[in-house]
């Protein structure tokens, strides 16, 4: 194969994220395995010219529609296998107390996320796991980046006034 350092350099960059990206739409480690494989699978009968200028772009439009598609599947077979796989390394370190707030600091903060509307969710992931830009984001959920800017400004903000008051789990903002 000729492209196969484009392919496994692709592997490299945005497999971790991609992972991350499938697993919050499928809420499952196993099935979003399989949508990432597939996906680098489908990369590789790819021209390497018709997605290099636009990879980021292609890797998570290719993720986000396979997810989609394995959603679809799993309705029309009835499953409901709700297990949810949320593998977490302390990268930072320190003793059991900075990490135990660390961790519940990210679970207050992925706890409002997840409360948030389903496609401010989804740009807000793609932005700040994914990495990728407004135009590629628009290029994912086939928005306008008028849109994808107006969903991320929105998130953010009720993010913002939700963790700077302090909310509960059942979504009630404390004072």
């Amino acid at each position: 194969m000729t492209h196969l350092p484009f392919v496994r350099d692709a592997l490299e960059r945005y497999e971790g994220r991609l992972l991350l990206y499938a697993r919050r739409l499928l809420g499952d480690e196993e099935r979003a395995r399989d949508v990432v494989q597939e996906t680098f699978l489908k990369l590789c009968r790819q021209r390497r010219a018709d997605v290099e200028r636009r990879l980021a772009e292609w890797l998570y439009t290719v993720v986000r529609n396979g997810a989609i598609d394995a959603r679809r599947r799993e309705r029309v077979m009835k499953v409901s296998d709700e297990v949810r796989v949320d593998e977490r390394v302390d990268p930072a370190g320190g003793g059991p107390g900075a990490r135990l707030e660390r961790e519940e600091e990210g679970a207050r903060v992925l706890a409002s996320l997840a409360s948030l509307p389903e496609k401010e969710q989804e740009a807000l992931r793609l932005k700040f796991q994914g990495g990728l830009s407004y135009r590629e984001i628009a290029g994912v959920t086939g928005e306008s980046i008028g849109t994808v800017g107006w969903r991320i400004h929105e998130g953010l903000k009720t993010l913002r006034a939700r963790l700077g008051a302090g909310e509960t789990s059942e979504g009630r903002v404390t004072s």
